[in-house]
């Protein structure tokens, strides 16, 4: 690594303490933004020099458990593994990353980077990048201000897998990806994913995608998710089939899991071990508001993130039987309310308080969708407080649905970790 990037890790060292001076617990990305104007090659620089190469992880969604169960898989081999946290998924993030632990030269101690990565962001850098693994989860309406259509966005992930030197892993459930995996050619190798018949008919909304690919992965094309039954799922590998522990319930989160492990035996190779990989996977807790179980004020909440309709529904589908105390925020992050339209929310039956800076508007999408709301209140704080401060339900434990901006919000009114690189 050249020492001419010295200078710049020192300013965006600099950068960083003064940031955080200002803002305790935030300017994440000031550092990144110093380093990348004035050493433009330090990012792609650092990410290429790890010995055994650098494993991209993106999409629309999904990206952030997939990327901590591969990282965890791969530890679990005994490789050492440097990532980056969901909220450092674009280019001045990623290289504010970096500098926590690059020493002057650049380097950073470690065999293998194993990188979430935001489609858009990637798509503009990885012109300079030599993934040698890349993975893609899916391609969702998602983000329409910034993406347009999901076009957009699968020519944006085509042109990062175009890039991979290795293996691009693909979900062959999406009929973006498997066209796009259709025309990636040696000597790079594709390895697919993808569910049952027999599980995509018990999710009769769908997964999720933009475009479902019409048929099914075979058996001997790639590795199968073949059941889910809430946090509990069993997987198809080589013909063996293996129960997997998930982080959250969902047909969602069982995907993600099989991408990780689909993802952990392109980057291991003949060392890959399937029995240590499901173990290490099974054990992972949920990813930073997504499906996270939380005690405060000594009460029990269920957090659940929505971040684009497809996931709000997944969600909504997903919710456990009998949650009877539910707190929906949608925050400015939904610029437009009409974005969550397309979800049916009608499976969550009663919501004790709709709350948020776009209160009124979820409030009004809920009560057309049948669902009985008690309660419109757009102060989140003044929302959390009478929410927790409710008796104990009879059945399942409270649950808070939010949108990004109310998941941070509601982190700091409860005095919660709101970044995930923070301790919890």
């Amino acid at each position: 690594m050249p020492v001419r990037y010295a200078p710049a890790i020192l300013l965006g060292r600099v950068a960083r303490t003064l940031a955080r001076l200002r803002k305790p617990g935030g300017g994440s990305a000031v550092p990144g933004l110093v380093v990348n104007t004035i050493a433009p090659g330090f990012l792609a620089s650092t990410l290429n020099s790890f010995p055994q190469g650098l494993v991209i992880v993106t999409g629309s969604s999904g990206k952030s458990t997939t990327t901590k169960m591969l990282v965890a898989a791969l530890r679990a081999h005994g490789a050492s593994v440097f990532t980056n946290q969901s909220t450092a998924n674009i280019s001045q993030g990623l290289t504010s990353a970096l500098l926590e632990h690059a020493g002057l030269s650049g380097r950073i101690a470690g065999d293998i980077a194993v990188l979430e990565m935001d489609e858009g962001h990637g798509a503009l850098i990885s012109g300079s990048l030599e993934p040698r693994v890349v993975v893609l989860t899916n391609v969702m309406v998602d983000q329409i201000d910034r993406f347009h259509d999901s076009d957009m966005v699968a020519a944006m992930l085509s042109k990062i897998a175009r890039r991979a030197t290795g293996t691009v892993v693909v979900n062959a459930d999406d009929l973006h990806l498997a066209r796009l995996g259709e025309n990636i050619a040696p000597p790079v190798a594709v390895a697919r994913y993808g569910v049952t018949a027999e599980v995509l008919d018990a999710n009769p909304r769908g997964l999720g995608y933009t475009l479902t690919a019409p048929t099914r992965l075979a058996a001997s094309d790639g590795m199968l998710l073949t059941g889910v039954d809430g946090r509990d799922a069993t997987v198809s590998v080589d013909g063996a089939t293996h129960a997997v522990r998930l982080p959250a319930r969902g047909t969602h989160y069982a995907v993600d899991a099989l991408t990780a492990l689909a993802a952990a035996r392109a980057t291991l190779g003949r060392s890959f071990d399937v029995a240590r990989a499901v173990t290490a996977i099974s054990g992972i807790p949920p990813v930073f508001g997504r499906g996270e179980v939380v005690t405060v004020r000594g009460t029990t909440v269920e957090f659940v993130l929505v971040q684009n309709p497809a996931s709000f529904q997944l969600n909504v589908d997903s919710l456990a039987p009998g949650t009877e105390q539910i707190l929906v925020a949608v925050g400015s992050d939904v610029r437009d309310p009409s974005y969550l339209w397309p979800a049916d929310t009608s499976g969550l039956g009663h919501v004790l308080i709709a709350s948020g800076s776009k209160a009124h508007d979820i409030g009004l999408q809920l009560m057309y969708d049948g669902v009985t709301v008690d309660r419109i209140e757009p102060d989140l704080g003044r929302a959390l407080d009478e929410f927790l401060a409710l008796p104990e339900p009879a059945t399942g434990v409270k649950t808070i649905i939010f949108s990004a901006d109310s998941m941070r919000r509601t982190r700091a009114h409860l005095g919660l970790a709101t970044n995930e690189a923070d301790p919890s």
